[in-house]
């Protein structure tokens, strides 16, 4: 009974602390993007102030999915020194209460912010920021997307990277278009330009032709050409290519297909294991606070708890970055990249809880 009503005490204590920490952070951050965004919004908006309430509202949950895991970790450090300011956490050691058990109360708390975490990052953020993207304002003005019947699609037809503008909705009329047909190690051998094209029985007529090929020769001009091949659309079109603004399924079609020439298949690869192994970071955050309070029972944990968090998670968090653009460079695996750091993670935790153990 008491473990129940221990547990629930501290799940409440961190879940109102991580609350203030990131609704906070996440306000103060957004505001400051409001601020300095304030003209390129107005110049683009025809409702005045309320598009900066707008454009506020669409960057929380990028700003909040950005600092979730460090405000979770300073929930947890400032839960852990409230305790030890009142004295109370000696008790709960000596009480016979390992740090591993005190994990397990908080397990599910952990779980939970994990899948919010994923959630955040998979369901919400992406949506909002092609919102973004289509409206240009802000930092989002040098990568605007012209959504709707003009807007740029990439397409791909199994080697062949096509890009193209379309005209109607269910895509089968298409001008400008660039086919980069590539050889099978990915190669470019040859670029068709046509100002149109529609598509008629399975193949698309190409109007008003030009291709130049790989060799030194002169480009070959043509009225009219037929274009066989199953063309494949970057999710709707609507994709700048980059991956933090796709789901799990989306980055997974855009691994299938290649990175449709946008960016290298192995930058959606990395970004694919990452959105899965984040999943287990604010527990395994967790885990390592819990023994390293432990290891303070004797005398004040303020200073040193508090360093102690903050280099954990400043020191992930940097590792974090670095695995991620070596994995998008293709140095390392994919899922190496994404998975090393939270395994290092987990390593430490271990070693700090079988300390733990040693100690008592």
């Amino acid at each position: 009974m008491m473990m129940g009503v221990l547990g629930r005490m501290l799940a409440r204590m961190v879940v109102a602390r991580f609350l203030l920490i990131l609704v906070s952070v996440s306000l103060f951050v957004v505001s400051l993007e409001v601020v300095a965004s304030m003209d390129s919004i107005m110049k683009e908006a025809a409702d005045g102030h309320l598009a900066l309430l707008r454009y506020g509202a669409l960057r929380m949950p990028g700003v909040m999915n950005t600092f979730l895991p460090m405000s979770f970790l300073l929930a947890v450090v400032l839960t852990l020194l409230e305790l030890g300011q009142r004295n109370e956490i000696v008790p709960i050691w000596a009480a016979g209460i390992s740090p591993a058990r005190l994990l397990l109360m908080l397990l599910p708390l952990g779980v939970l912010v994990g899948v919010a975490y994923f959630l955040l990052a998979d369901r919400v953020v992406p949506p909002t920021v092609q919102r973004l993207s289509a409206w240009g304002v802000g930092e989002y003005a040098d990568r605007k997307l012209h959504a709707g019947k003009q807007g740029v699609v990439w397409m791909r037809a199994g080697d062949d990277i096509l890009r193209v503008v379309r005209e109607d909705d269910k895509v089968t009329v298409l001008r400008d278009v660039i086919i980069f047909r590539r050889d099978r190690t990915g190669l470019l051998r040859e670029q068709i330009y046509a100002a149109k094209a529609r598509r008629a029985g399975g193949r698309w007529l190409l109007q008003d032709v030009v291709i130049y090929r790989r060799e030194p020769v002169p480009p070959t001009r043509l009225e009219a050409m037929v274009y066989s091949g199953e063309l494949k659309l970057a999710e709707g079109g609507l994709r700048s290519g980059a991956p933090e603004e796709m789901s799990l399924r989306e980055l997974k079609y855009f691994i299938d297909n290649l990175g449709f020439g946008l960016r290298p298949v192995q930058v959606y690869e990395v970004w694919w294991h990452r959105r899965l192994a984040d999943t287990l970071v604010p527990l395994l955050l967790l885990a390592i606070m819990l023994p390293l309070a432990a290891r303070f029972r004797r005398g004040g944990i303020a200073a040193t708890l508090l360093l102690a968090g903050v280099g954990v998670g400043f020191g992930f968090f940097v590792f974090d970055g670095l695995a991620l653009t070596v994995g998008e460079l293709g140095l390392v695996p994919g899922w190496l990249a994404a998975w090393l750091p939270v395994a290092l993670l987990a390593l430490l935790a271990a070693a700090l809880h079988l300390r733990a153990q040693t100690v008592q």
